[in-house]
Formats: structure tokens, sequence, C-alpha cells
């Protein structure tokens, strides 16, 4: 159950996941105004690549558009991804994920997009009306048509001692090293060796922390060759069929123990391993936000492919609430820069939807879909385009 406060300031209760958040964000600011209503053609929420593409096509072709994000500065991920991107140029190949945050930001701003930073969306009301809070008073938003691109969060990882002050998410540590300039500590335990554990790892290395090791579950590396070969090169062992079996410490980490894993995925007996770390990293995957979408009646279905519960969507990003778009990790994990093509393909969707079909959204979203379909030709992306023909067909 949601708590939220009804138009009187009075405590109201809606349907929606995440309860104990909201009644936490809304003991923190009880008392505000609800009286300020502001309206818009098009609301974006989340200012990662999929939000500020979309924001920026849609804006672009005419509409009026205002993009809602909770952090300060926008780009989402990309403001802590030091790596370059591969594929190529129109897809950013061989640009920092830092700089391509800026390059969006800077085309945004030249755009009449109305941008609210450090702020939260905390609920989805009739007449697609939204919820608003920033640190200092409530306010709504009444929108025509949403695009929701408010990306995902990291998966934990349950085993002895997993709440000992040391236990990170990777992308928590990314941000710290990369965007705040903090090394949270000297010898790092990477628990998931996908591109984000192995990226990180690197990452790590760069800031001077030292790796002791990588260690998978599964029986092969996860992630691309080229950035386990990064690791391999600096003599950094990666450990398939291996998991970590309990944190070590009394008031923080202190060390790990790892144990080898069977076919089945059951510790080897007598196999289990000391090692000694501060930081233990959890890179064990990413779960969609959709907590607006399921408040918004999106059909709602479970496809593990794509990372959990996801908004069913057609290949225009348009959901079965026709006015409500999905763009990025919300709608399946996947890279940023497929990120970026649905979002533009939300943005050209939404004017759309809004403004009859043109021949400048026309041309954006064949355009778009063709690179979709080209950049998810490869060996890595055949588990999303399960996802995506699964979710196809589950509203049939």
């Amino acid at each position: 159950m949601l708590l939220l406060l009804d138009d009187s300031g009075r405590q109201a209760e809606h349907n929606g996941l995440h309860g104990a958040t909201a009644a936490r964000r809304q003991s923190k600011t009880a008392g505000r105004s609800w009286k300020t209503m502001k309206t818009t053609e098009i609301a974006v929420i989340g200012g990662g690549p999929a939000g500020l593409s979309a924001a920026i096509v849609a804006s672009r072709l005419g509409a009026q558009v205002t993009l809602i994000d909770d952090n300060q500065r926008p780009g989402g991920q990309l403001i802590k991804q030091t790596h370059k991107f591969f594929g190529d140029k129109t897809h950013y190949c061989g640009t920092r994920g830092i700089d391509i945050a800026a390059i969006l930001a800077n085309e945004l701003k030249l755009t009449t997009t109305e941008v609210v930073s450090g702020t939260s969306v905390i609920g989805f009301y009739p007449g697609s009306v939204l919820a608003l809070a920033d640190r200092k008073r409530f306010f709504k938003l009444s929108c025509k048509s949403l695009i929701v691109a408010t990306g995902a969060a990291e998966n934990n990882l349950l085993f002895p001692n997993n709440d000992l002050p040391g236990v990170y998410g990777a992308g928590a540590v990314q941000t710290l090293v990369n965007v705040y300039g903090v090394r949270p500590g000297k010898r790092v335990l990477m628990v998931g060796s996908g591109n984000i554990g192995l990226i990180v790892s690197y990452q790590l290395i760069q800031a001077g922390i030292r790796v002791v090791a990588v260690v998978e579950a599964l029986p092969r590396i996860g992630g691309y060759n080229v950035h386990a070969a990064k690791l391999a090169r600096l003599g950094i062992p990666i450990l398939t069929s291996h998991t970590i079996k309990s944190a070590i410490g009394r008031e923080y980490v202190t060390g790990a123990i790892v144990c080898k894993l069977d076919r089945k995925f059951h510790p080897v007996k007598n196999s289990e391993h000391r090692v000694k770390v501060d930081i233990i990293c959890l890179a064990v995957g990413l779960t969609p936000l959709t907590e607006i979408l399921w408040q918004a009646g999106c059909h709602m279905v479970y496809i593990p492919e794509l990372g959990g519960h996801v908004a069913w969507h057609n290949e225009t990003m348009q959901t079965n609430q026709k006015n409500i778009y999905v763009a990025g990790d919300v709608s399946g994990i996947e890279e940023a820069s497929t990120a970026m093509l649905e979002g533009r393909l939300a943005g050209a969707s939404a004017f759309e939807y809004l403004r009859g079909k043109s021949k400048e959204s026309r041309m954006i979203i064949n355009e778009t879909r063709t690179e979709l379909r080209a950049i998810r030709q490869g060996p890595f992306s055949r588990r999303v385009v399960r996802g995506k023909k699964k979710l196809a067909k589950s509203l049939l």
C-alpha cells in the first residue's frame, strides 16, 4: 500500500509498491502545499540516456515537454561511466559515457524542454496527474502523455553478514569513485562477471584500488571478452562457478568466504577459502523501476529475460495505456545505446499520439526501429530479443 497525500494534505492510500519509502518521504515533508498545479503536453520521468533522448526528440518535433529527474545533474548512469562505448559513430562509438551525458545535456538545453531537477515523482493519479516532491514542496503536474524512463535498481544478494558496512552495489561504488572521487576501500571482491562487474573492476584498478578477484556463479564469464581481457592482462583472477558464501567482520567487512559451485549451483564441499578484503562489490543484475507503471494501470508482465516485471509495450514503446510510453531499462534491462534509441522512439511516438503523424516523426520512428533491430543482432542481445517476443505475445 502506497501512502500519499490527497489535495487537502490529508493522508490517502493508493495501491502500489514501496509504500514504506513513500511513507517515510511523506513524514519528512508533511505540511507542504499541494495547491501548485503545472501542466504540460509530455512529461518525461527520468534524466538518463533514455529520458534525455525522449525529451530532445519530442521537443524538437514541437511538443511542450517537461523532464523530471531526482538528480541535480542530468545523465543518469552515464555521468559515472568513464569507459568508451562500442558500436558505430551514430551510437557514440569511442565516446565515454560521461561525455555522452554532456552531449545530451547540451542538446537538451537547445530545446524548449522544462527541466525539473532534484525532484521525485511519488504518485500517479487519474487523468495523468503526477505527484511530485522536492526538498521544499509538493506539487502536481498534469500531462497529456507520459514517458517513463525511470531506469533500474541494483539487485542484492543474500548471504550471511551482507548488511555489514563495506558491502556495496557495483553502481554505488562506481558513483563514489567516478563522480565524487571517493575510494571506499583498498581491497575489493567483485561478485558478478557481467559487463558492469568487469567494467567497474577495471575502473577501480584505475583509481588505485586492488581487485582481489571476480567471482561468477555461472560456468562462463557473463560480459564482453574485451572487458574480461583487460582484467586478465592485469592478472586479476576471474573465478567462474564460484560465489561468495559469507562476509567476514564485526563492525565492517574485513574479508569474505568464497566457495566453488557444482553444476546445480550447490556449494562444493571443502572448497571454501577466505579472501582478505574491505569491500564486497555486488554486480548481480538490475531490476526495472516500474512503480509508477503499476499505479498507472499498465499491463505488467514478468519476463526474466528483461529483468523482471515490465509494462507491455509495442515496437514504438507505447503501453496498453495509450498515452503512456516506456524507454530504457524500465522497459527491459539492456545497454545505454539501446536506451537512447528507445527514448527517441518514445519521444516521437508520444508526439504523434498528441499531434498526429508528421514527415519528420515518421522518419525518426522508421529509422530508429531499423537501428534497434540492427543493434540487437549480436549474441549478447539474444536474451533481450527473446524477452521482447514473449512480451509481445503476453497481451494477445
